[in-house]
């Protein structure tokens, strides 16, 4: 571990040292341009600080920004590092700038390539504010983001869940049965039949036979909803006639006639005059208030 650690020691002792060399030797280019576009003695020092000083604060900021931060950084590294790149060009191609006693020079003999070095040179130190306040600012806003603490229980969780998610059977499952619903008996039939013991047995319909009813068509169900048909027409209507309220109440009479008074109910007055319920309950209501009558 020790011999590791001064091995990264000595390689950014190294990249320092090569840095400072590189910077001396930019530094001295830099100053010349600074003289030829008009910078006095100290302003022409400090220049080179302006361009490669930026250079190494934008190669701070990308290893310390994320995202579009530090992709910005790095396009201002980018950009500073080219413009120092063009400026030691020209100053190599121009003998002039050589000179220790220069006060100003043109930078090219083409007008339009003279203008451009120019405006390049100039423009430098106000980048260089504006670039490198908002890196500052950049850098001193950022927050890192969260370091995840490995969790113990992570891989043997993992490993739970895809353990159980592992089926043990070769064979899957088969589909369960499908239930059948209970038919639980009417409450009312059931009490009616505790309660009383009839002397008559209640007539019930006559069922069909059951060749009959496995050979009629059954419709198929459909999860549409019913519409409202409307009034049913008169060929649909069944064909016998309506009782009126006297016929009703002389049928129950008649089929009535050996039952006790407990035994009349508006369950078994239905089930044998096969009326509606609310007809069967006013023939019950009309039997015993007959049978009070006469009573009394």
């Amino acid at each position: 571990m020790n011999l590791h650690r001064k091995g990264r020691a000595a390689l950014v002792l190294a990249l320092v040292a090569v840095v400072a060399m590189a910077f001396r030797v930019s530094w001295n280019a830099l100053r010349d341009i600074a003289n030829a576009v008009g910078a006095d003695n100290t302003a022409a020092t400090l220049y080179p600080f302006v361009v490669d000083g930026l250079m190494a604060l934008a190669l701070v900021a990308t290893l310390v920004l994320t995202d579009k931060a530090r992709d910005f950084a790095l396009r201002v590294l980018g950009a500073y590092t080219l413009a120092s790149l063009v400026l030691n060009y020209v100053h190599g191609l121009v003998p002039k700038l050589h000179d220790a006693q220069l006060d100003w020079t043109r930078l090219a003999d083409w007008d339009p390539a003279n203008w451009a070095l120019v405006l390049l040179a100039t423009s430098l130190p106000v980048g260089s504010i504006y670039f490198g306040s908002d890196l500052v600012a950049k850098v001193l806003h950022h927050r890192p983001d969260p370091i995840p603490v490995p969790d113990a229980n992570a891989e043997e969780s993992t490993e739970t869940v895809r353990n159980r998610s592992t089926a043990d059977l070769a064979v899957s499952t088969p589909a369960p049965a499908p239930r059948v619903p209970l038919m639980m008996p009417d409450p009312v039939t059931v009490d009616f039949l505790k309660s009383t013991q009839l002397a008559k047995p209640i007539p019930t319909p006559e069922r069909a036979p059951v060749a009959a009813i496995e050979r009629r068509p059954v419709a198929a169900e459909s999860t549409r909803p019913r519409r409202a048909t409307g009034r049913v027409p008169e060929a649909a209507r069944s064909a016998r006639p309506r009782r009126t309220k006297d016929q009703l109440i002389d049928e129950a009479r008649a089929a009535t006639a050996g039952w006790s008074d407990g035994q009349i109910t508006a369950e078994g007055i239905r089930r044998t005059v096969h009326t509606s319920p609310a007809n069967a309950r006013m023939l019950r209501d009309a039997l015993l208030t007959e049978r009070s009558a006469n009573t009394v």
